[in-house]
């Protein structure tokens, strides 16, 4: 009913007088878009691991079977009521954005699956059923950010398979083909009716093999290229209750509050600051204010952090700088430093220590999955850090803190400037230390100081006795590399499944060297749990007057190949030493038997370092003896390709006999080439006429050679249709021989009827020759006309 109103009814009556839209009357084609959309939707959801979209699915279904009746009609209210409704959900998104300032994908996500359960109420076009499989495109790359597990591996190769026969039926529907028919084998079918599954499958299998070839050789480029990080929503803490003296540990048991105001554990865990006790088999001990090395115990398995990083790193948590005799403290908790952030970003400074060392920034991105202790960490140096309190703290050996425990499905990033570790840099560097570092680094207790310093004497004396004509180790960096080393590989020294417990007045240091006092009787055990031996060593150093501290953190962890994470476990929790060189800063260092001594940090290249990760995977699967013979084949392949290319390239700089030379491989090579590629195409050719019916085969080097000569066949064309077009452009002898080949090839394929291969092959020949003959004489008549 046309409005009474003159102005609307002029209006309705320019509507009514457009043209129509073209509908899409392909269902094929729209179930298919309508999938996609659903494993873009679905993808958002298992890469946030919630439920929040799930509503999107059956209301995006309603509205998609809706447009597939309404589809010849303009549905004018039906627009309005969406526009309407984009209006609102543009609304909506500026509300989330306003409360997720530091990561927009996740608000981004939730406005396109709006808008694209609105756009499925109309969706008359092949044009707007293009607009919703851009939207499930745009969705997946959303939730590829997002995913942090194996879990959207699944979703990317579903929407891939949809992704392919989507794109064939929209390409015929450009053609004008119209939809598929799915008829009996016994039924007749035109050319084209049907998509050819076995090769859409094939090209599945091809993209996927390509996919993950890339995303292995892809380069890892240090330093992200956009400065907005990932980090958890903003965690509100009541002002003024924040001075960052305590951490909180659930592993240990709470102990209240000493005499300076300051408290650590705050649990409820087993996990005790002092005697002969047993480990929480949850938390480690080593992330507390104060930790006693005399429990015993192990941990139970639990994935606690994921870590995304340009390159591989020991995760940083607390260091200590008084020891104990059974254990560590720290003994400036009273001077930590409070930082507070503006409202407005997510950002804290830290402004780390000059050093003159080369640095590298490294940026993590880290997601708790288990809670942890209000110790953040972080990569060595860090400089940013971008974190959802509005406060956290520092204290004097750089440790941070959170003003509450890092809680499940926390993110914070942090930006560190990673020093390169040069070692001939660090053999140079000076023992004149400063007097802060003297004061607190180089603490032994009196009883134990000169027995150690004389063991540890001995120790380099010998090595020095050994080396005869070669330099003795006079500098503190190969001291600390050789006590390292002898800790890890003197037998005498053991990883100890269940050392004894320390005596009240026991020293750790000394039963670890010496024997423990609850030795067996005629057995002396030495030795210790792995962080006994970095105690050890950071004692040693101190006995000789080398500054030294044990530091607690995370190794890497296990690298996920798909995702590109690092998954760490709270068993890849121990603790090390860290020794101070002049102007250069701290360095780590691994005494424990059976791990790097030198832990993972930035190197001068790590831009493959997913096709290292790969390697490693797949080696450790190997035996040691085949994957070291493969890796010194590839690493001689690859080496002579590099080279190679280096000597072409350097060709071009060598002057103009140099450039021509380089010109000419260069003609060489790509002669070659497409000599090859040609080759192999006619053998890809002969093998595909192989596998056809000898009847089927002859028809197709009919159609090839027509196509050399320039009449193709369309897909539409029937033989006949296609045999009656070639008469005007042949002669009568070879239009005959085209027609007798069509009809035979007919009768076989659509009446059964038995070909006379001898004859028709004999015909293709002699049109062959024909076609050949005939570019000849006219290849010549054009040269004398020249």
């Amino acid at each position: 009913m046309t409005p009474s109103i003159p102005f609307f009814s002029q209006l309705w009556r320019r509507i009514e007088a457009t043209p129509k839209p073209v509908p899409e009357d392909s269902l094929w084609l729209r179930v298919l878009v309508q999938l996609l959309v659903i494993a873009g939707i679905v993808a958002t959801d298992v890469a946030i691991e919630e439920p929040l979209n799930l509503w999107a699915i059956p209301v995006s279904i309603l509205g998609a079977t809706w447009s597939w009746f309404r589809r010849r009609h303009r549905n004018v209210p039906i627009k309005f009521c969406i526009a309407i409704g984009m209006l609102v959900a543009l609304a909506a998104f500026f509300g989330r954005l306003f409360g997720e300032m530091n990561d927009t994908r996740l608000a981004l996500a939730r406005l396109l699956i709006e808008l694209q359960v609105l756009h499925s109420f109309d969706l008359p076009r092949r044009k707007d059923l293009g607009y919703s499989m851009v939207i499930g495109l745009i969705l997946m790359g959303v939730a590829g950010t997002l995913s942090q597990t194996m879990a959207f591996a699944p979703v990317v190769l579903v929407f891939l398979g949809l992704a392919l026969p989507t794109l064939i039926l929209d390409y015929r529907s450009r053609l004008g083909l119209g939809d598929l028919e799915f008829k009996s084998k016994k039924t007749s079918q035109q050319p084209g009716s049907q998509v050819n599954f076995k090769f859409v499958g094939i090209l599945f299998l091809v993209v996927v093999a390509l996919g993950l070839i890339i995303f292995t050789a892809l380069p890892r480029f240090p330093g992200y290229q956009l400065r907005t990080f990932p980090v958890s929503s903003p965690i509100k803490m009541p002002p003024g209750q924040f001075d960052g003296r305590q951490i909180l540990n659930p592993g240990y048991v709470s102990s209240g509050k000493d005499q300076n105001n300051n408290s650590g554990g705050g649990g409820t865990g087993l996990n005790q600051e002092t005697g002969a006790g047993t480990l929480n088999d949850t938390f480690y001990y080593g992330f507390n204010t104060k930790i006693n090395q005399n429990l015993r115990g192990e941990l139970k398995p639990q994935e606690v952090l994921r870590v995304r990083s340009q390159a591989r790193g020991f995760w940083r948590v607390v260091a200590f700088d008084r020891y104990t005799g059974q254990g560590w403290e720290i003994s400036r908790n009273d001077r930590t430093i409070p930082l507070r952030r503006s409202i407005w970003s997510y950002q804290f400074n830290l402004f780390p220590l000059i050093t003159q060392a080369k640095t590298q920034e490294v940026v993590q991105s880290y997601t708790v999955l288990q809670q942890l202790p209000s110790l953040i960490p972080a990569m060595d140096k860090p400089k940013e850090i971008y974190f959802p309190t509005e406060e956290i703290a520092i204290d004097p050996d750089g440790n941070l803190r959170s003003p509450l425990e890092l809680r499940e499905g926390m993110t914070y990033t942090v930006v560190s400037q990673v020093p390169y570790r040069n070692r001939n840099q660090l053999q140079q560097a000076s023992t004149n230390y400063p007097k802060t570092i003297k004061k607190y680094y180089l603490q032994v207790p009196e009883e134990i100081e000169a027995k150690v310093r004389k063991k540890t004497e001995e120790i380099l004396a010998s090595v020095n006795q050994v080396a005869q004509n070669k330099k003795p180790l006079d500098s503190t960096y190969e001291k600390v590399l050789y006590l390292a080393q002898y800790l890890k590989q003197n037998p005498n020294y053991k990883l100890q499944q269940e050392p004894p417990f320390l005596r009240k007045n026991e020293d750790l240091v000394e039963a670890f060297l010496f024997g423990y006092q609850d030795s067996p009787p005629g057995e002396k055990i030495t030795g210790g749990y792995p962080d006994h031996f970095s105690t050890v060593l950071t004692i040693m150093l101190r006995s000789i007057g080398i500054p030294a501290r044990l530091v607690a953190g995370f190794n890497p962890g296990e690298f996920n190949y798909f995702t590109g994470l690092y998954v760490v476990k709270n068993t890849d929790a121990f603790a090390m030493t860290e020794v101070y060189f002049p102007n250069y800063g701290w360095f780590a260092f691994n005494p424990i038997p059976g791990m790097d001594l030198i832990p993972p940090t930035v190197e001068e290249d790590q831009t493959f370092s997913a096709l290292k990760a790969f390697w490693s995977w797949v080696a450790g699967w190997l035996p040691s003896p085949v994957a070291n013979g493969l890796q010194a084949i590839l690493g001689t392949i690859i080496l002579a390709i590099f080279q190679g290319i280096r000597w072409f390239f350097s060709l071009f700089t060598q002057g103009w006999l140099g450039i021509f030379s380089g010109l000419i491989i260069t003609t060489v090579i790509a002669f070659f080439g497409w000599l090859s590629w040609d080759v192999w195409q006619g053998w890809r050719y002969r093998r595909w006429l192989a596998k056809l019916p000898p009847e089927e085969s002859l028809y197709q080097q009919l159609l090839a050679v027509l196509a050399r000569k320039g009449y193709p066949k369309h897909p539409a064309q029937t033989p006949l249709e296609y045999a009656s077009w070639l008469q005007q452009y042949h002669s009568i002898a070879e239009a005959e021989v085209i027609d007798e080949l069509s009809q035979g090839y007919i009768g076989w394929r659509y009446g059964g009827k038995p070909l006379n291969l001898e004859q028709m092959r004999e015909l293709l020949m002699n049109l062959k020759k024909a076609h050949y003959k005939r570019f000849s004489l006219q290849s010549w008549l054009k040269y004398i006309k020249r």
